[in-house]
């Protein structure tokens, strides 16, 4: 035993940051099982600090290098606005996707015997609260009535807008669903951001929505939404002509277009439809626990960005029911 740790100690003991990045990006690929998108987020992230020290090797990592790394983050410029000539930072919240990777990457250097700076002396920027942007209730059903369903187009386009509002999926989740969903079942099951699995449910309106758009297709492919030109001419009759599966790009823009359409000024994406599904559950008596679960939340504090959305319920209930029996 106490060999095998001299010769993890030899082994480790002229590594160079790069080196250990790419142990790194194997480990949470392999082993923690997180997306290929993650993974390349972490490579760019860790290869900023990796420039910024010049590769060196992870014992010399000192609590002066990082607090000058803090400094360079936090002046590095995020986007240039042209008209009025002015340079943009890095936010606060864009600094901690750095921070966050630069802290994991230094636990794994701990787990496999490397004594460099505790991952803990990592503090994240403290960053405001995040605000959601919401459209209300009135643009909801204005965009819900949006697409135009004589055509498979639109049936689908309906499809997605109750779905996502049914269910909260993410839309990198909604692109991926298979064609064969269970309409008899008021659920069914997703596979998430790292690999969970959750159950998700549909409404009536949602299950109504997709039965319409899945009664008009016939192609064979076992995407649930398609991309979808417009008709084409086939001898005698009109064909629809299918090709692939629907992207989260084409999702974003077909949502922007209805937006439009109902007249609807602020901005609306399929990550608004999320929030609008959270904030409904909640508004309405959801516990916050639930509302994670269904979110597939790993953590309850993402949830809870939610809870001050419900402020003016929590008052109505104050005002009904508080001080009743004071003369």
């Amino acid at each position: 035993m106490v060999f095998k740790i001299f010769s993890d100690m030899i082994q480790y003991s002229h590594m160079k940051l790069s080196d250990l990045k790419r142990q790194f990006l194997e480990y949470i690929e392999i082993e923690r099982g997180r997306s290929l998108k993650t993974v390349v987020n972490y490579e760019r992230y860790l290869d900023r600090f990796i420039e910024f020290t010049g590769d060196i090797e992870p014992e010399k990592i000192t609590d002066n290098i990082f607090r000058e790394y803090r400094l360079y983050l936090n002046r590095q410029p995020a986007s240039k606005n042209v008209k009025a000539g002015r340079v943009e930072n890095l936010k606060k919240r864009t600094q901690n996707y750095y921070l966050i990777a630069l802290r994991s990457y230094l636990k794994y250097a701990q787990k496999i015997g490397i004594d460099t700076i505790s991952p803990e002396r990592i503090e994240l920027a403290k960053v405001g609260e995040r605000s959601l942007d919401l459209i209300s209730d009135e643009d909801l059903k204005r965009l819900m009535k949006s697409p135009d369903t004589s055509n498979l187009q639109g049936l689908r386009d309906k499809a997605i807008l109750e779905l996502l509002f049914s269910t909260g999926l993410r839309v990198s989740e909604l692109c991926s669903l298979p064609r064969d969903i269970d309409l008899d079942s008021d659920e069914f099951s997703v596979r998430g951001k790292g690999e969970k699995v959750r159950v998700v449910f549909l409404s009536e309106e949602a299950k109504d929505a997709l039965k319409d758009y899945l009664d008009k297709r016939d192609d064979m492919s076992d995407a649930l939404f398609t991309q979808i030109a417009s008709p084409i001419k086939d001898a005698d009759k009109k064909a629809t002509e299918i090709s692939g599966a629907l992207t989260p790009r084409s999702v974003e823009r077909m949502i922007k277009q209805y937006a439009v359409k109902a007249g609807i000024s602020k901005k609306v994406t399929p990550h608004v439809m999320r929030h609008l599904f959270a904030t409904d559950l909640l508004k309405n008596g959801a516990d916050l626990r639930s509302v994670q679960m269904m979110l597939g939340h790993a953590n309850i504090t993402t949830t809870q960005i939610y809870t001050h959305i419900t402020d003016k319920h929590l008052r109505d209930i104050h005002k009904n029911f508080h001080g009743k029996n004071r003369g």
